[in-house]
């Protein structure tokens, strides 16, 4: 078999051969989720806040060519300032690599990715799911069947809102995909603290959540995901009312141009960012944090499991 095309850190290679904690990033949140130079000052708070809370981050990406499984800052650098990065999703990657091209990770890509760099706990913002006016469209996230064949821990605050809640829970019960609350009975909602929609499993220590690892790995099966829905706090979320009417007229919007595949989510975070003045980007930060921070409590927790 031939050697993959993945270079891991250093740093990274020797916590994960200590069994040192290590969180996983993505990188499209840097080159397509924030305006330059904030992209670069957030990237490198998130790494931080890893390491504040005891881990190693290790943000993947993918340059001339190979998969990059921790950056260094002239790495870091280079994704924040290059507008012409490709958005890479897992099935993107192959072409990349032979492409020998340069792109940020989505998170399927990078879920791929850690997964393959022995890495367990991926912290993100929101996942991808089942679009609105899926029988129409049959537009689903490329992330939900990753994660239906990986086996990695994702801490996120949800999916992203201008989704279909219910459905995308629906659609990860049926692919086997493991979902806990975190502090919550409720599935979170991305720019808000709750969705609304019930979650089966609610988790309060990060203890638990290594737990449920571990008797993943105990029971075998399908190599499957586990999804940690951890809330934005109520105080940090957007308005709830703000959300609802600026989302109905971004939806509006949306099916007045005719915009539609890959083109709609975008469009539509955009819109919200633009006619909430900002505040659905503050939120989307805040719960980033927070996800950050909790995916280094559990990560430092699986480390502590019995082999």
């Amino acid at each position: 078999m031939p050697t993959p095309p993945m270079n891991v850190s250093e740093e990274v290679r020797e916590a994960l051969a200590r069994r040192h904690p290590v969180v996983a990033l993505e990188s499209t949140i840097i080159a397509h989720g924030l305006p330059r130079p904030r992209n670069l000052q957030v990237a490198k708070e998130l790494e931080a806040e890893v390491r504040e809370g005891g881990a190693v981050p290790a943000t993947i990406a993918v340059l001339d060519g190979r998969a990059q499984i921790g950056l260094t800052p002239s790495q870091l650098e280079r994704i924040a300032d290059d507008p012409s990065l490709r958005k890479l999703g897992h099935r993107d990657l192959a072409p990349a690599v032979a492409a020998g091209a340069d792109g940020a990770t989505t998170v399927s890509g990078t879920a791929f990715l850690a997964a393959r760099a022995g890495i367990r706990v991926f912290a993100t913002g929101g996942l991808g799911g089942v679009h609105r006016e899926w029988t129409a469209t049959q537009d689903e996230s490329a992330d939900l069947s990753l994660l239906a064949r990986t086996r990695i821990t994702v801490v996120c605050a949800g999916v992203k809102s201008i989704l279909d809640v219910p459905a995308t829970l629906q659609r990860l019960e049926t692919l086997g995909v493991g979902v806990l609350g975190y502090r919550t009975d409720r599935f979170p909602g991305f720019y808000l603290s709750s969705s609304g929609e019930p979650v089966d499993w609610t988790v309060h220590e990060p203890e638990e959540v290594a737990a449920a690892m571990a008797a993943q790995d105990a029971l075998g099966g399908p190599e499957s995901a586990l999804v940690v829905g951890n809330p934005v706090p109520e105080r940090e979320q957007l308005d709830p009312e703000l959300h609802d009417r600026v989302l109905a007229e971004a939806l509006a919007a949306c099916a007045r141009e005719g915009i539609t595949g890959q083109a709609v989510t975008p469009f539509l975070l955009g819109h919200l960012v633009h006619h909430t003045d900002g505040a659905s980007l503050k939120a989307n930060l805040a719960a980033v944090r927070g996800n950050v921070r909790l995916a280094a409590r559990i990560a430092t927790a699986w480390s502590r499991t019995p082999a």
